[in-house]
């Protein structure tokens, strides 16, 4: 290991973007890398092409310290430059120029609990080849290039990615790879992908893979490649590694819609850390831990990784606050396939188990410019998909599941058009034409639930309220004559039955019935 490995600092991104870095707008990143597995080194310049209303008399980019930067250049001649931190300070030469180009070079931080404490992952597989995982999410970029790091931030017209290794590693990367050259004992291969793409879904994964391949039909009749790259030493679980991809794509679309990056591939690459959903190459760390649901196998971390495609990757948020977009939505997505391959009863089953583990100790949406390591919370997962599950009781299924499809697929929310909290909760209740607020008040920014009260009134009536709350909510409630649906609210109703009631008896809600 390098010599920093193990004191890995406080990395996280995001909060207030610097006001050097509102004055311009990166458009595309151009990173060309040597690695070195040897020496756990990478070495070579991202060139960062960028739009500006105003000369900039310094360009604030960020590189963790532990890098050393050579030279930058800027308009054919090299510019002053100041390294501090994990802060790089460019001082442009008095030109009209949109692009800088920074070299620099050093050992890798190495990951110490990846994915959730990221960096590097160094192996050796079990053929003794080199194997090397890189995980960011909590990081952002500036752990592996120069960049404008924070969420907000997103290349519009994408990255290109080129990478020399040493025969006989790929690398498997994002996009589509246009190509790839042989030179003195090394290999370069250029990925390339004009999709918008968030910094920590920038990855690169190094190793000798058994590839195999098949073209996937979307369900706008788009033909798109789809890969899996697994180590040598299993290629024997890679076609069925593929079924798995192929039955999750299929089953994400059912949902959300099209495949968000036609143009680049579907893929996912076998990575010495659990999983990440990097855009168009999600990691797969799960050992192959198949399970049937229904008459399908499925591996629930390869599920989820890919569902961020649409939810995390498409659908961006632009404010770690809003975090659990990303997690919550896709987590919901995990439940989604129970529901299509197991069925109702499966599906709540899942539901359940998920819930038994719900302390509800923070909100779900964070306060305002947070950073990625205070947004970041298991709650994010579990009660974010949760509010989605309590949002399908809420408002129907004739409504639901068109409404998922239509708020990943608007215009407005995907691609360079990033989203907040306001946004998603707005557009569903111009989508349902339904007063949704207090409820979202309720589970996004508080840790209060619903309270029911419940009294016998006469011999067959009950009366029901949730006097807590300030807005209406229907409840489902199993009577005498079976599951029946109430709007309850502050104010008492009457509800009639020849024997005990019992209260969302199915689990929509996070609910107290003490």
């Amino acid at each position: 290991m390098n010599g920093f490995a193990q004191i890995q600092k406080n990395w996280a991104w995001g909060g207030p973007l610097d006001p050097l870095q509102q004055k311009y707008r990166v458009m595309h990143y151009q990173l060309e890398l040597e690695l070195f597995p040897e020496s756990q080194e990478i070495h070579g310049k991202n060139k960062i092409t960028f739009a500006s209303v105003e000369k900039l008399d310094t360009m604030r980019l960020h590189l963790i310290e532990e890098y050393q930067v050579q030279k930058v250049i800027m308009d054919g001649q090299e510019i002053k430059f100041r390294h501090f931190g994990d802060t790089l300070d460019i001082y442009p030469v008095d030109c009209t120029c949109e692009e800088v180009e920074v070299y620099y070079g050093g050992k890798t931080p190495i990951a110490i609990r990846p994915p959730w404490t990221g960096g590097f992952t160094w192996e050796i597989d079990e053929l003794d080849n080199h194997w090397m995982g890189l995980s960011s999410q909590n990081e952002g970029a500036k752990i592996f290039m120069p960049c404008l790091d924070h969420p907000s931030s997103e290349p519009l017209n994408g990255v290109d990615l080129i990478f020399t290794v040493p025969k006989p590693y790929f690398v498997a990367s994002n996009g589509r790879l246009v190509g790839s050259r042989d030179s003195e004992g090394k290999i370069t291969y250029h990925w390339t992908t004009q999709y918008p793409i968030n910094n920590y879904n920038i990855n690169f994964t190094l190793g000798v893979f058994y590839e195999v391949s098949t073209t996937f039909e979307s369900v706008d009749g788009k033909q798109i490649p789809m890969f899996v790259w697994v180590l040598q030493q299993n290629q024997d679980q890679a076609l069925p590694l593929l079924d798995v991809l192929k039955t999750s794509a299929a089953t994400h679309e059912y949902y959300f819609g099209p495949y968000p990056f036609p143009d680049d591939k579907i893929a996912v690459v076998e990575t010495p850390y659990l999983g990440m959903e990097h855009q168009t190459i999600n990691a797969y760390g799960n050992n192959f831990q198949f399970e049937k649901i229904g008459e399908v196998t499925a591996d629930w971390l390869l599920h989820h990784e890919l569902g961020h495609e649409w939810f995390g990757n498409k659908v961006s948020v632009k404010d770690w606050a809003d975090f659990w977009i990303h997690e919550g939505l896709t987590a919901y997505g995990d439940w989604l396939f129970y529901l299509k391959h197991g069925g109702e009863e499966t599906y709540h089953e899942k539901v359940g188990s998920v819930r038994a583990n719900i302390r509800n100790l923070r909100p779900v949406v964070s306060p305002r410019n947070s950073t990625s390591d205070y947004a970041y919370h298991p709650e994010i997962y579990t009660k974010g998909a949760f509010i989605i599950h309590s949002l399908r009781y809420y408002i129907g299924d004739e409504l639901f599941f068109p409404m998922l499809k239509a708020f990943a697929s608007d215009e407005r929310f995907i691609y360079e058009n990033l989203v907040e909290t306001k946004d998603f909760t707005g557009f569903v209740q111009d989508y349902t034409g339904l007063d949704l607020q207090g409820f979202f008040d309720l589970y996004l920014k508080s840790v209060r639930l619903p309270e029911v009260k419940m009294r016998k009134r006469g011999r067959k009536g009950y009366q029901v309220s949730l006097p807590n709350i300030s807005f209406q909510m229907p409840v489902e409630i199993k009577t005498s004559n079976g599951y029946e649906r109430h709007v309850l609210s502050s104010k008492p109703i009457l509800v009639k039955s020849e024997g005990p009631i019992e209260v969302d008896p199915r689990g929509w809600y996070l609910i107290s019935k003490k």
